[in-house]
C-alpha cells in the first residue's frame, strides 16, 4: 500500500466536460496561486479542445494561455493532453511538426505530456514520446480503455508493456466515457501492475455514476495517481469530485496528504466562476448509464448537445446516441475519443439528419477507411467501405511515414501573419481558423463570442421556447420553427427558420444594435440582407441541385462553371461540427451555376451548385 497522488483536471477536462470548453483564462489566473499552494501531482491545464476552443470561441491565443498559466503555477506539474500524430488537431501531422509542436509545449510550460491514440495504434505515440523525453519531460503513455468483443485485459496489457519499453515514465488508463465498472478496474490493474514496473494512473469519467468506486478498486489494485476536478465542475460527465476522493482516503494508508479545506476554498471559487457559463450547459452532462452502450466520451457529450443546438437539431440527440455505437461497429469498434469520438458522432448526425445512413459521407470518414489514422481494432463492415471508398488501396504503414516534413511550409504558407513558430504550429493546426485569428490579432480586433449576462438565465426558459409556433400577420397564419442560429453577440444574428415548411433566414438585431432615424412605422430599424453572404441562393428544385445536410462553412470549391462531373464527384467540402464533409454530385453533367465560394456559410435547402 503507498500513498495516492491526484491530478486535477479543472482547468481543462471539467469545464471541457461540462461547458464545452468555455472557461477563460482571465476566470483561472485568480485561483492559480491557492490551487499551486495545495500540492497536487499534476495540473491539467493544456491541450485536449482547449487549443481549438481557444482560437474558435474565446478568441484567445492558446500559447499566451499556457505562458500564463506557467507563470502563476511557479510550484506545479502542468499537465496537458497531446494526441500522439494527431497533436491538438484533426489529422495526422508530419514527424518534424510533432517534434517542433512538443518542444515548443515544453519551452513554454508544460511539464507532463500524456500520450495517447484514438486507435491504440502505438505507431502513432512513439514520435510524441521520444520528443518529450528529449526535451527532459515527463511522458505518460496512455492506452484509450473501450469495450468490444476486440478489447479484453490481454489486449491493454499489451500495449501497456510496449508503452513502458518506448521511455514511459507513468501508463494512464484513460477511461474517457466512463465505461469502467468497478470489478473490472480492479483485474485490470492488478494485471498492469503485475506486467510493468512504472506507477499507474486512472482516469475515469463520472457519466455512468461508477467512477469513485472504479478508483477505490483501483487504489486497492495498485493505481497510484488518480484524476479528479473539484466538485463545481465535478461529476456526470465530468469527474469525480476532488473533495469526495480526499475525503474517502483520509486517514488511511492511502492518505493524499491534501488540505480538504484549501480544496473547498477553490471549489467555492469555480462554483462562482460557473454560473458566468450557463448559456453553454447541457441536458446531457449528467449521470447517465446510457453511455455504457453509445459510449460518448464525457469530453464530448457538452460539445455535441452545443453543435446540435446550433444545428437547430437538439431535438435528434437520443436518435444520434443510438445510431454512435452502430456506426463505431461499422468501423471495427474504435474507441471514441477525439478525434475518432467526433469521426464516429459527426458521422452518426448525418446518417440521422439525411434519414439515410452513410448517404453523405464524412472525408474524415473515408480517410479512417483508407487506414490514415491507423489500424482499425476490429473488422470493418465492408459493405459501408464499398459506398465510402470502393476498391480504393487502404494503407498499411503508419501513416505519418507518407507525409513529407511541413514545417518550412507551413511557415512560408503563414509568413505574413505568424509572429512565431507558435503561430506557425497554430497555423498547422487549424488553417483556415488560424488564419482569420491571426489577422485579427494583428490588427487588434480579436472579440471573443458574449457571455449572456446572468439576469438572462433567469429567463433562458423564455428566450428559448417554444421553438416552433404559429404566427398571425394581417389575417394570415404562418406555421414557423426554429431550425438554427447565428452565434450570440454576433452583429447581425441570423436565425434559420421553416416557415409553412419552407426554409428561410432572417437576420435580427437586439434593441441596442438598432438604428433609429425616429421615424414612426418600424422605428427606422436598418434593413438587411436575407442571407448572411448578400446571396440569395436559389432553392433546389431538381436532381441536380446540390446541397447540405447541415449548416457549415465552405472550406473548397472543387468545380467551376463548365466543369463536366460524373455522379458521386466531390464538388464542394463543407465544415460542420468540426468536420470536413465532402459534398458529392447526385449526377453527371456539366456544372451551369455555382453559387458559393470559399468561407462561405450555408444552411440545408439551399441550392450550393447547380448540374445538368
Amino acid at each position: 500500500m503507498a500513498q495516492v497522488y491526484v491530478s486535477e483536471l479543472v482547468l481543462r477536462d471539467g469545464h471541457q466536460s461540462l461547458i464545452a470548453t468555455r472557461m477563460r483564462t482571465d476566470d483561472m489566473l485568480p485561483i492559480c496561486a491557492k490551487l499551486d499552494s495545495i500540492g497536487f501531482w499534476s495540473l491539467e491545464a493544456w491541450g485536449g479542445a482547449t487549443f481549438d476552443a481557444c482560437v474558435r470561441y474565446l478568441k484567445e491565443d492558446p500559447w499566451e494561455r499556457l505562458k500564463k498559466l506557467r507563470k502563476a503555477l511557479p510550484n506545479s506539474r502542468i499537465q496537458m493532453l497531446l494526441r500522439g500524430q494527431n497533436l491538438l488537431g484533426y489529422r495526422h501531422y508530419s514527424d518534424d511538426v510533432v517534434r517542433a509542436f512538443v518542444e515548443k509545449s515544453a519551452n513554454n510550460g508544460v511539464d507532463v505530456f500524456r500520450i495517447f491514440d484514438a486507435m491504440n495504434d502505438l505507431r502513432n505515440v512513439r514520435v510524441s514520446v521520444e520528443a518529450v523525453k528529449k526535451v527532459g519531460k515527463h511522458a505518460e503513455g496512455c492506452i484509450s480503455y473501450t469495450t468490444s468483443p476486440v478489447h479484453d485485459i490481454a489486449y491493454f496489457v499489451g500495449l501497456a508493456k510496449e508503452l513502458e519499453t518506448m521511455g514511459c515514465d507513468t501508463l494512464a488508463i484513460k477511461d474517457m466515457a466512463g465505461l469502467l465498472r468497478p470489478y473490472a478496474t480492479r483485474d485490470l490493474v492488478k494485471a498492469l501492475k503485475a506486467a510493468i514496473n512504472i506507477p499507474v494512473h486512472l482516469h475515469s469519467h463520472a457519466t455512468s455514476g461508477l467512477s469513485a468506486m472504479c478508483f477505490l478498486e483501483g487504489v486497492e489494485a495498485g493505481a497510484t495517481i488518480l484524476d479528479t476536478c473539484v466538485s463545481a465542475f465535478g461529476e456526470g460527465a465530468s469527474h469525480t469530485s476532488t473533495e469526495s476522493i480526499v475525503a474517502a482516503l483520509q486517514g488511511t494508508s492511502y492518505d493524499t496528504g491534501l488540505d480538504l479545506a484549501a480544496i473547498q476554498e477553490v471549489n467555492a471559487y469555480f462554483r462562482e466562476v460557473r454560473k458566468k457559463y450557463w448559456q453553454f450547459e447541457s441536458d446531457f452532462t449528467g449521470v447517465d448509464t446510457r453511455v455504457l452502450v453509445n459510449q460518448v466520451p464525457g469530453g464530448m457529450i457538452s460539445n455535441l448537445s452545443n453543435q446540435l443546438k446550433e444545428q437547430g437539431a437538439l431535438d435528434k440527440m437520443d436518435a444520434v446516441l443510438a445510431e454512435i455505437p452502430r456506426v463505431r461497429e461499422d468501423l471495427g469498434y474504435p474507441p471514441l475519443v477525439t478525434p475518432t469520438s467526433q469521426i464516429v458522432g459527426t458521422q452518426a448526425v448525418l446518417n440521422i439528419l439525411t434519414g439515410a445512413r452513410y448517404k453523405s459521407v464524412t472525408t474524415e470518414v473515408k480517410n479512417y477507411l483508407l487506414g490514415h489514422y491507423g489500424k482499425a481494432p476490429g473488422a470493418i463492415n465492408g459493405e459501408v467501405k464499398s459506398i465510402a471508398v470502393g476498391n480504393a488501396e487502404v494503407i498499411t504503414c503508419r501513416p505519418a511515414d507518407l507525409l513529407e516534413n511541413e514545417m518550412d511550409k507551413l511557415r512560408i504558407q503563414i509568413e505574413n501573419l505568424a509572429k512565431s513558430d507558435e503561430d506557425v504550429l497554430t497555423y498547422a493546426m487549424f488553417p483556415d481558423l488560424a488564419q482569420t485569428f491571426l489577422q485579427e490579432r494583428n490588427a487588434g480586433t480579436l472579440k471573443p463570442e458574449q457571455l449572456l449576462p446572468k439576469e438572462a438565465a433567469q429567463t433562458s426558459a423564455a428566450r428559448y421556447a417554444p421553438n416552433e409556433f404559429k404566427v398571425t400577420l394581417h389575417g394570415e397564419t404562418f406555421h414557423i420553427k426554429l431550425t438554427g442560429s447565428g452565434h450570440p453577440g454576433e452583429e447581425q444574428r441570423p436565425f434559420y427558420v421553416s416557415v409553412d415548411g419552407i426554409s428561410e433566414e432572417v437576420i435580427v438585431e437586439t434593441l441596442s444594435e438598432v438604428e433609429v432615424s425616429g421615424g414612426k412605422g418600424n422605428g427606422g430599424a436598418k434593413k438587411k440582407a436575407a442571407n448572411t453572404d448578400d446571396t440569395a441562393r436559389p432553392r433546389p428544385s431538381h436532381e441536380g441541385c446540390v446541397t447540405t445536410a447541415m449548416p457549415g462553412t465552405i472550406v473548397d470549391v472543387k468545380v467551376k462553371t463548365g466543369d463536366k462531373v460524373n455522379a458521386g464527384d466531390g464538388v464542394l467540402v463543407i465544415e460542420a461540427m468540426k468536420m470536413e464533409n465532402e459534398i458529392q454530385a447526385a449526377k453527371g453533367g456539366i456544372v451551369v451555376a455555382v453559387h458559393v465560394k470559399k468561407g462561405d456559410s450555408v444552411r440545408p435547402d439551399e441550392t450550393l451548385v447547380e448540374i445538368q
